[in-house]
């Protein structure tokens, strides 16, 4: 029932991933304890495209690199918050897929840079 689903990113009881549904696409987590969806007020945009997803063990953080008014972008959200934070690429680069680590202090970006891909190591304070 959840449409088209890609870029599933699984961590504990969490299982985040990008799902499609009439032709627009949107970030979802499921907690596979409860075998529900949760809200993620604030995550996802109607004008937004969302490329790759990662979600930590405790189901709080949410790393996502989404396409917005023609640029990529990296950002983090925060459930408890409901509080979504831009992450800049240093130096400048596009974000195409990102990991987070399970304790959610550390993530992985690949990068492009000049053509070459590279992968970033942030710390999340």
């Amino acid at each position: 029932a959840l449409g088209a689903t890609r870029e599933p990113s699984l961590s504990g009881r969490w299982l985040a991933l990008i799902s499609g549904r009439g032709g627009r696409e949107q970030v979802m987590l499921l907690d596979l304890e409860r075998q529900q969806p949760q809200p993620l007020l604030g995550l996802n945009r109607a004008d937004a495209q969302p490329l790759s997803v990662s979600v930590d063990a405790a189901g709080e953080k949410i790393a996502l690199v989404r396409q917005l008014e023609g640029r990529t972008e990296l950002v983090l959200y925060r459930r408890s918050l409901q509080s979504l934070q831009p992450i800049a690429m240093v130096p400048n680069g596009v974000p195409k897929a990102v990991q987070l680590q399970a304790d959610g202090r550390q993530l992985a970006v690949q990068v492009s840079r000049n053509g070459i891909w590279q992968v970033d190591l942030i710390q999340i304070p």
